[in-house]
């Protein structure tokens, strides 16, 4: 299988060259032979307004990833490799008592504005986030900040015991309120590289931070691009119109599994899932709902079309996590006893035309995702096969436009979707998120009077393993219910120049431009 795929990756690059190497500028001088400047290049699928990241203000949905992800600003407290909290923009902290968290800053750190990073920049900073990012205020539930020198004293509304690992979502960057936003969404943060103009979905481009307090930035100019489409993504690669990809389509893979690239690679717990609209009358069956979660062939999927750069998903969390999908049931594919879950609804095929039918109506999933990751339209048609073969129609819409589509519960049955499920590196800010009354992002209107219950037990209990308990039974809960089917988790992986160093992937997905960046020695 390897071996084709890598007979395809090689006639795809001979068929687009040409055209593609044209659009990509092959033939001129780099900037670094023009100046004499050290400069980078990165291509990303991602950044770009249909995945919420229109520019690299924190405050704005979800652009925080793009702030922290290029260099251009950094939380209180960051994620180490093993997904462990550990200070960062802060120095250390004191958890005075359920309500109460003192956190003092590092001495001697500049916003790129040249205003010093002190208590009350960050009190300022936070008191803006809640104010305008809805998700964010219910996350932290803070009552009041006081700022003194350099000690920042929170107190929250109830007892937060994950309040730390919610400080080190990107939301959280710490910006400086003073030099405020520009038009384009730029703003002033403490990372190695500053942000000089932006295009949104098309290109950022950065310079470094003379003033970095963490070391010397490695690169002295670096461009970041958005090339949503994959196959132009391995051309531009190829062709050294960039240095480094992210988001590479699989198939591509093997034309750069040698000497000439670097591939860093970790388990994360981005995690591919469907979403059930509990407004859609067909939905609203619990037999189709099953049905779907059992003639889904997550193995195949990761296997054929993900080319092993995953694994097969049972739960919202890896297997490898305490409260992970190794501790939880679901269901299995099973295209038989899916058959037989719906038969034993009625759901029957009594005209012979290969789909089911019930009360004269055709049992057809309107299935909704979108093609900036790669894997989710490969997701769909493998869904869309398989779910044939039980009788199951799935009309695919796979739309850049897919944000506005998703809030109209009339539009859709099943929405596809992926995120990094624990980047707090605590389970609660999956369910909180996605599953509860109040989320920000419960799409399918999905309520559970059980969970609600465990969630609120969740949301006090400071105990580590007790927490993971009761991730267990929540996860429990949406699988008992079929509001969820988590198809697979991902290897995420970056790709670079062999002349790049620096480059590499984590657990968290957050951190990709840093100052350890740097040309190859």
């Amino acid at each position: 299988m390897r071996k084709w795929k890598k007979f395809w990756a090689l006639l795809l690059t001979a068929c687009l060259g040409t055209g593609l190497l044209a659009g990509c500028g092959a033939g001129e001088e780099s900037p670094e032979e023009d100046t004499g400047k050290k400069t980078f290049v990165l291509g990303d699928t991602t950044f770009n307004p249909e995945n919420e990241e229109p520019d690299v203000n924190p405050h704005n949905t979800y652009s925080g990833w793009a702030c922290i992800r290029y260099g251009i600003g950094e939380t209180l407290f960051r994620y180490s490799d093993t997904m462990e909290i550990q200070p960062w923009l802060a120095k250390s902290y004191e958890n005075v008592d359920e309500l109460t968290w003192k956190i003092t800053l590092q001495d001697n750190i500049k916003f790129s504005s040249g205003r010093t990073m002190d208590a009350e920049a960050v009190k300022e900073c936070l008191e803006h986030l809640v104010e305008v990012h809805d998700r964010a205020r219910g996350d932290l539930m803070i009552d009041t900040i006081t700022a003194e020198g350099q000690t920042v004293t929170i107190t929250t509304t109830e007892p937060k015991p994950t309040l730390l690992n919610y400080l080190s979502d990107p939301y959280g960057c710490i910006i400086d309120m003073e030099a405020g936003v520009t038009e384009d969404g730029i703003v002033a943060g403490t990372g190695p590289y500053i942000a000089q103009s932006l295009v949104s979905g098309q290109e950022l481009k950065l310079v470094k931070n003379p003033d970095y307090w963490n070391g010397e930035p490695g690169y002295d100019e670096i461009t970041v691009r958005t090339i949503s489409d994959g196959d132009t993504l391995t051309m531009a690669l190829q062709s050294g119109e960039i240095d480094a990809a992210y988001g590479m389509p699989y198939a591509s893979y093997p034309l750069f599994e040698n000497e000439e690239y670097t591939i860093s690679s970790c388990a994360t717990s981005r995690t591919f899932f469907a979403h059930m609209n509990f407004e859609s009358p067909v939905i609203q069956d619990p037999a189709v709902r099953r049905a779907i979660a059992m003639g889904i062939d997550k193995e195949g999927f990761v296997e054929t079309l993900l080319d092993g750069n995953g694994y097969p998903a049972a739960g919202a969390f890896p297997e490898n996590f305490s409260f992970g999908g190794g501790s939880v049931t679901t269901e299995t594919y099973d295209p038989e006893g899916a058959e037989k879950v719906l038969e034993d609804a009625g759901w029957t095929d009594s005209d012979g035309d290969g789909i089911r039918e019930k009360d004269g109506q055709d049992l057809e999933i309107r299935w909704l995702t979108y093609p900036s990751r790669q894997e989710l339209p490969l997701l769909a048609e493998a869904a869309q096969a398989t779910l044939k073969e039980i009788g199951i129609q799935v009309e695919i819409n796979s739309t850049a436009d897919h944000n506005s589509i998703r809030v109209d519960h009339d539009a859709w049955d099943v929405y596809a979707s992926a995120m990094v499920t624990a980047p707090t590196g605590d389970p609660e800010y999956f369910f909180t998120t996605h599953c509860l009354d109040d989320s920000a992002v419960n799409n399918g209107n999905y309520h559970s009077d059980r969970l609600e219950e465990l969630e609120k037990e969740l949301a006090g209990e400071f105990d580590t393993q007790r927490r993971s308990e009761l991730a267990v039974q929540m996860q429990q809960t949406i699988l008992d219910d079929n509001a969820f089917v988590f198809c697979s988790h991902l290897q995420m992986s970056m790709i670079s120049k062999s002349t790049v160093t620096g480059l590499e992937a984590h657990p968290c997905d957050f951190y990709e431009i840093t100052a350890d960046l740097a040309p190859a020695a």
